[in-house]
């Protein structure tokens, strides 16, 4: 199954995807859809919803697939290349930070370029959307718990990032996190395991990566997590990047204003946002 958060006239609505139509729900996002369902029976439920209306996919205004997730968590270093890459020891546990609702735009939105850092950086990521409560869950109950999976560009502003030991004012930047454009549900893509990711800056490959070199999967992340925090429905986490950002080039390279910048992951889809200096 595959599940949209689109624009309307009237405001945002949830939809189903059927061929290439979006089939517009009450809800007025997928976050929302799932908070307002029983978790035993939420696949079939969604299935069953009535529907209001349709759009044609090509025609659609996707906005973040959750516009206000409650919680947003984040995994640095997490994918065996780019810790290499990094210089980096492997880590015992995930390494976390969050970002805020405000960080996140839609799948084709333009990328705003923040004008006092000249170091914006690109991270394809693989995205779990959280379907169901969940707290001190094993990894059977985590995996039980995701709704589905997603595209994150983590987009990382490096000049900020590195000016203290933490990552959190680098990767919190206000409308600067592409998310979606869909949830596509794990029974269709083998629960993510192995999955081929890709960054393109104007068409040139920048990553290349695949799911099976995460230090640390999707279930291990959301059960580890659900150790101290309690997740909700319509949570999002962003699951660490492959080698091949910017950061980690000699020289270094960065995004331009007028650049295109292309995440996709194999099976979901993928987000293209084009890059626009920021004004006044």
């Amino acid at each position: 199954m595959r599940l949209a958060t689109v624009r309307t006239t009237e405001g945002t609505r949830a939809a189903r995807i059927e061929g290439d139509r979006l089939l517009l729900l009450r809800a007025p996002d997928v976050g929302a859809l799932f908070t307002s369902m029983n978790p035993a029976s939420q696949r079939d439920t969604v299935a069953d919803l009535e529907t209001t209306g349709s759009v044609l996919f090509a025609d659609a205004s996707f906005a973040p697939l959750v516009p206000h997730p409650e919680k947003i968590f984040c995994v640095g270093m997490n994918y065996r290349a780019h810790i290499l890459e990094m210089s980096r020891e492997f880590p015992s546990y995930p390494t976390l930070f969050a970002k805020f609702a405000s960080g996140l735009i839609g799948a084709h939105d333009d990328l705003v370029l923040p004008s006092v850092t000249d170091a914006v950086d690109w991270e394809v990521e693989l995205g779990v959307i959280i379907g169901r409560r969940v707290r001190r869950a094993n990894l059977e109950q985590a995996r039980d718990a995701i709704a589905g999976y997603t595209i994150v560009n983590d987009v990382s502003m490096r000049d900020w990032q590195a000016r203290t030991t933490q990552y959190l004012q680098g990767k919190a930047f206000d409308a600067s996190t592409p998310v979606g454009p869909v949830l596509v549900t794990g029974d269709e893509i083998g629960d993510a395991a192995d999955l081929e990711v890709r960054c393109e800056v104007d068409g040139v490959v920048m990553q290349h990566g695949r799911t099976s070199d995460l230090l640390f999967g999707p279930a291990a992340v959301v059960s580890y997590i659900s150790q101290f925090a309690t997740l909700c429905p319509g949570d999002l986490i962003s699951t660490g990047t492959p080698g091949g950002v910017g950061a980690g080039r000699d020289p270094q390279v960065f995004l331009a204003a007028g650049q295109v910048l292309t995440t996709a992951i194999e099976g979901i889809g993928s987000c293209v946002n084009r890059c626009v200096a920021e004004q006044g």
